[in-house]
């Protein structure tokens, strides 16, 4: 079985970090650069850093942040937030990103996916999803959770990954800060439907939440935002406690 992937999000309004519940209530959690550095030090995985605002504001995502990630990690790092085109992404790989992130765009557009994918390979595309459960169907929400689209959950991840996603990071609005646990349901019905690997993210609030997102919701990576930005769960604790459990996940260097 693959190791199982522990990874630290930053949420980015202004240049800096931020976190709220349910996506509003923002309240800032330092440099993103300088806590990117620290997760790499700590054991992450990955890292995972998110414009929240690039696409609501009109604003595209900065290469010169990545530049600066890039100068200070020695793990891969998505980047996301305001991509619309191809010219948005070489510019951010070029910059040293390893990988990066639609979303709304590619709702407003699908074959923004099959461009991406064709131009720089599946590997780097990472599609992410922000959903929340509405009169008993997950829909597909846009622009930080401000719009509900008419797309289904299940249905949009499928044909993202036909046109040639590499990833499915997916976010649970219901659960988003709210440390209650994923959407364990949710997440399990995706991977029994998908060959390519999902990230989840959105609920997590303990050690036992990640055991569970990697048993009963079968995702592929955990991905986590406040828990280690305010030092709730050490990474090197966390996979110690994963291990334990039975779960495959890459020591701690």
């Amino acid at each position: 079985m693959l190791a199982k992937r522990i990874i630290p999000c930053l949420d980015i309004k202004d240049g800096r970090t931020v976190k709220g519940v349910n996506f509003v209530n923002l309240r800032d959690a330092g440099d993103p650069v300088e806590l990117g550095a620290k997760y790499s030090q700590a054991g992450a995985d990955e890292l995972v850093f998110l414009d929240i605002t690039a696409t609501h504001e009109r604003r595209k995502t900065l290469a010169d942040l990545a530049r600066d990630i890039a100068r200070h990690l020695n793990i891969p790092f998505t980047i996301g937030g305001g991509i619309k085109a191809l010219a948005d992404v070489d510019v951010l790989l070029d910059a040293g990103a390893d990988k990066v992130s639609i979303n709304s765009a590619a709702v407003r557009r699908p074959e923004l996916i099959d461009e991406l994918a064709y131009a720089f390979g599946k590997q780097f595309v990472v599609l992410a999803v922000d959903a929340k459960l509405v009169d008993g169907d997950w829909y597909v929400h846009l622009n930080g959770g401000r719009i509900k689209t008419e797309h289904k959950l299940f249905d949009w991840v499928h044909e993202a990954q036909e046109r040639g996603a590499g990833e499915i990071l997916f976010t649970s609005m219901d659960h988003d800060g709210t440390k209650a646990g994923f959407a364990n349901a949710a997440l399990a019905q995706m991977s029994d439907r998908l060959s390519i690997p999902i990230i989840a993210s959105g609920g997590a609030g303990n050690k036992e939440h990640f055991a569970d997102v990697f048993k009963a919701g079968k995702a592929d990576a955990g991905l986590a935002a406040s828990i280690f930005h305010f030092g709730e769960v050490e990474i090197a604790d966390l996979k110690q406690y994963l291990t334990a459990e039975g779960v495959p996940v890459r020591p701690v260097s």
